[in-house]
Order: C-alpha cells, then structure tokens, then sequence
C-alpha cells in the first residue's frame, strides 16, 4: 500500500515536460553567477544547413563531429549576430565549447563565457540577438535567464523572458534586484522538484516508512497507537534529515571531497534494497533510524552534486544549499502525509503484513536493477518502466481512492470483528470477541 501510494503521489506532482523547441526559433540562455556571465546559444539545425551551408546528417557523434570542425564558423556568426553589455560598452566573449541539444538533436549549442569588466555582473544588460533574421523571412528569436542564483532563477529551462524579431534586435535585460533571500527561496523550489523528480529517493522514504506503523518482537505485529506510529516516523525522518544534511552542505561547501557520482548513485540504490530486505529479515528491528542516518549520508552526497563545482562563492553556495534542504525536507513531510494515513488505518488488518512484504520485495527488486544499471553503466530499461507512472495528472485521485479503500477496509474488519492485536495486548480475546477487540481498539488509540 505505501508503495501504491508513493506511486500515486508521485503521478501527482512530478512537472510536466517541458514543450519542445519549435525548430525555426534560436535561443538565448545567460547564466548569471557571483563573478561572471556565459550562457549559450541554440540555432536549430535547419538554419544552419540553409546559412552556413552546414550538412548535419548522420549519427549524433557524426554531427557533433562536423559542428566542431566547424566551430570557427559557428564561433564567427554567433559574434556577428550577439552583443551582451551595458549602457556603456559591448562586452567581449570567447566561445568554450560545443554540443547537441540534449533529447532533441535538432540544436547545435554554442557555450560562452563573457569577459564582465567589473567585479559585479549589473544587473541591467544590454543584449542584441538576430541570428538568421536577415537570411531568413519570419525568423525570431528568444531570450531566457538560465540561472541567476541570487536573482532566484535556477536552472530554467521554460520561461522566456523577451523575444527578439526583425524590428526589434537589441532589448534591455533588467535582471532585478539580487539578494540570497531571492537564492534560499529559488533553492527550496529545487529541493521540492528533487522530491518530485526523483524516485530514488521517494523510494528510500517509503521502505523506511513501512514498518513504522509495525513493532518486531519474535515477528512484525501492529503498533499500538497512533503516537508511537508518529514518534517512530519523527526519528527515522529526523535521523535522514541530519544525516543528509552533515554531508550536503559539506560536501557542497567542498569541505569533504565528494566521492564519483557513480559511487554515490549505486549506493543510494543498494539503501533500498538494504532497507527492504531488512523490513524482510529484521538486523535492528524498531531501530530503522540507524539505517536511515547511515545511508542518509549518502543521500547528502547526492544532494551537493547539484552545487558543486558551481561558479558561486560559499554563501551563495551555502545558502542554495539550506534551501535545497528546507524543499527536500518539505517533499519528504508530504510523501510522510500522503503515505501515513493508509498505513495505520491497515496496519491491524490482515491485508498489511502481505502488502509489506509485496511492496519490500518490490523494492528491493528496483533498487538491485538500479543498483546494476548505475555500477556497470547499463540500461536495463528500469526507468523506462517507471516513468511512465510519473506523468501527471490524475494522481490526486489515485491517492485520495487509495487512502479511502484503507480506511474501508479497515472499518470493515473492524466491525467484524477481525482487528489483529497489538504489540501491547497480552493476548487475542475469545469471550466476546469483537466487543473486547473494539474495546481494545479504543484503548490503543485507533
């Protein structure tokens, strides 16, 4: 059931994908850091056949191949066509790389780096952009701000900021006012979306939460109330919590060294599978939240793999990395509200310990093929089965039916008398049986 819920929450509010480019525009992206300014530049492959007479047929490493040949070219009508400054002067700007449109393959890219002649990037600039405008009818082009932490843009890759077209070549870009609270509050966003966006982690959550509304004694029984279910969630989520928050923000702050991302990644997914196998065959029963704290510093490591190596100084870094923290602890109080409730409403029936053990082999079975795909570098198509459950938007619904179908059944059970006993009833009760069973219901806070 938890992880049917999971699932449902994760159908709920995982983004929607973004739209495609449409193929006959060219796009401006500027990256605004503590100390510099760079971006890219992304001309569609159509453009660049027709204007520079480019060929761009082939495999992607043969395309790649040839725009790089190419990159003088490519490097000369970007300059001819793109000017970044202020009121006072254009600025220069050195090509650093190229690549492809990643998922699209109809963009060459162009990386920049601008030579800011101030210890500050201004926050008004000064930009002209008219690729294929003059070779072309109808060409447009447009303008996003990709990252501008202090600005409290991250990582966007959706909302345009202004259009160029033929009449109108040059625009003004006011980026606004800039402070790290405009960071922290942009950071929690992310730490939300990575909640949303990544399963692994909701699925570390779920298999930890799973026998928290149960208590192991010589095998897994019902939790006796409400107050112990919740108190044993607090520790393991709290212990998660200060465990990923210690190597996050120092691994963020480049304070410990961050360990390869393969390394990390294939670990994150052996906790799973850990945890799972220990739900299975308890090692420390009724105290998962030492299992939550050990890999929760692997989780940590995962985390700070977004900041680090950032052109950002440390309380730029730091303060995106609080915020990232504060949103992932948010998403993970919400997987905590959806998931709960249908837990303890089944824990008593004899519906849960199947559903246990079903949703930890599950588990388990996912994280070991991650596990494989992330240590060998192989696609076993694992997220290809599971994306599919991530699309909006009908999880609401999904939820919302799921906890109901708990709360009936357990209802059902209930008056008929089948509730199973607690960890904290001596016995089951004969005489009287669903009298003394509703009583003993009442008493342990059901």
């Amino acid at each position: 059931m938890a992880a049917l819920l999971v699932l449902g929450w994760l159908i709920t509010f995982a983004p929607q994908v973004a739209s495609a480019h449409s193929g006959v525009q060219s796009y401006l992206y500027i990256d605004v850091t503590d100390e510099g300014l760079g971006g890219r530049v992304e001309m569609p492959f159509g453009d660049l056949r027709d204007v520079l007479g480019l060929g761009l047929q082939g495999t992607d490493e043969e395309v790649l191949d040839e725009l790089r040949r190419n990159e003088d070219l490519l490097t000369r009508y970007v300059e001819d066509h793109m000017t970044i400054g202020d009121d006072a002067s254009n600025w220069s700007y050195d090509v650093i790389w190229i690549t492809l449109l990643e998922g699209e393959g109809g963009y060459a890219v162009v990386h920049f780096l601008v030579d800011v002649p101030y210890a500050e990037v201004p926050r008004v600039l000064e930009v002209g952009f008219d690729p294929f405008f003059d070779e072309i009818d109808d060409r447009t082009a447009l303008i996003l701000i990709g990252n501008d932490w202090k600005g409290g843009i991250i990582e966007n890759g959706e909302s345009v900021l202004l259009g160029f077209d033929p009449d109108n070549r040059a625009r003004t870009i006011d980026l606004g006012s800039a402070s790290q609270w405009n960071n922290f509050t942009a950071s929690i966003g992310q730490g939300v979306d990575h909640i949303e966006t990544g399963p692994d982690h909701v699925l570390f959550v779920a298999v930890l939460l799973l026998p928290s509304v149960l208590v192991f004694t010589t095998r897994w029984q019902p939790a006796d109330s409400f107050g112990s279910s919740l108190w044993r969630i607090l520790k393991i989520v709290s212990m998660f919590t200060l465990a990923h928050s210690i190597t996050f923000v120092l691994a963020g702050i480049d304070v410990i060294p961050l360990p390869p991302s393969r390394l990390v990644e294939t670990v994150i997914a052996l906790s799973i599978a850990v945890t799972a196998l220990h739900n299975l065959r308890p090692v420390f029963p009724n105290r998962e939240w030492s299992i939550a704290f050990v890999f929760g510093l692997f989780h940590g490591m995962g985390f700070a793999g977004f900041v680090q190596g950032l052109d950002l100084n440390q309380t730029t870094k730091l303060v995106s990395l609080l915020g990232r923290n504060v949103g992932i602890e948010i998403g993970q109080a919400v997987v905590v509200v959806l998931v709960f409730p249908a837990m303890f409403a089944l824990r008593r029936t004899i519906w849960y310990r199947p559903l246990f053990t079903v949703s930890s082999v599950a588990l388990a079975v996912v994280a070991l093929l991650w596990m494989i795909e992330r240590l060998f570098e192989v696609d076993l198509r694992v997220s290809r089965l599971i994306d599919p459950a991530i699309e909006m938007p009908r999880a609401i619904v999904v939820v919302a039916v799921l906890t109901v179908i708990a709360v009936l059944i357990r209802e059902v059970e209930a008056r008929a008398g089948r509730l199973l006993p607690t960890a904290g009833q001596e016995h089951t009760p004969v005489a009287d049986e669903p009298e003394l069973v509703a009583a003993g219901d009442r008493a342990s806070g059901d």
